[in-house]
């Protein structure tokens, strides 16, 4: 049951972290969604890097709330999933986070350290659904523009527990576009 918090430790803590720069504008306005292939079931704008067939987690649904996310809110995301292998120590996150063309923040995290902030410890073990839910504060002040945040999650021999993506242009005057590629 410690298993989703990979994922959403994984998006959350380090990349909701990171991705508060991401979901945090002023937003009140329109959604359009560009390609949905490899989406993540349910209410978010996260997207599998690439076929998550050979995952060691399979998620189930990630749901935020509010989605879009707004700034100066709370964001509570909840997620379940399945990992299919134990996750042990040596697990990492490596996270990386784009404003338009450049990259703002590019950084590997502890996997074990972070889920450890949900009260989960590892190892991490397969086999149960696992539900986690998470409320994150967002700051009010984002710059407008495009972000793409990625994070791809490993155990310790770097096979692949997951990889999500999304993309999020901020506009001026509130609108907010999501892309998903």
């Amino acid at each position: 049951m410690k298993f989703l918090a990979l994922a959403t430790t994984a998006l959350l803590s380090t990349s909701v972290a990171a991705r508060s720069a991401i979901f945090g504008a002023s937003v009140g306005g329109d959604i359009t969604l560009k390609d949905t292939s490899f989406a993540v079931p349910g209410d978010n704008p996260l997207h599998h890097c690439e076929d998550p067939k050979d995952d060691i987690l399979t998620l189930e649904s990630v749901d935020l709330s509010p989605n879009p996310p707004k700034a100066g809110q709370t964001l509570s995301v909840s997620a379940k999933g399945i990992l299919t292998s134990d996750i042990e120590d040596g697990a990492k996150i490596h996270l990386s986070v784009k404003y338009g063309l450049i990259t703002i923040i590019r950084q590997t995290s502890d996997l074990c350290e972070l889920v450890s902030k949900v009260d989960l410890e590892c190892p991490l073990h397969k086999g149960k659904e696992t539900n986690l839910n998470k409320d994150v504060e967002l700051p009010k002040e984002i710059p407008p523009g495009k972000y793409t945040v990625e994070a791809n999650v490993v155990d310790k021999d770097e096979k692949k527990i997951t990889c999500l993506k999304a993309t999020v242009e901020f506009k001026i005057g509130g609108k907010i576009v999501w892309h998903l590629e």
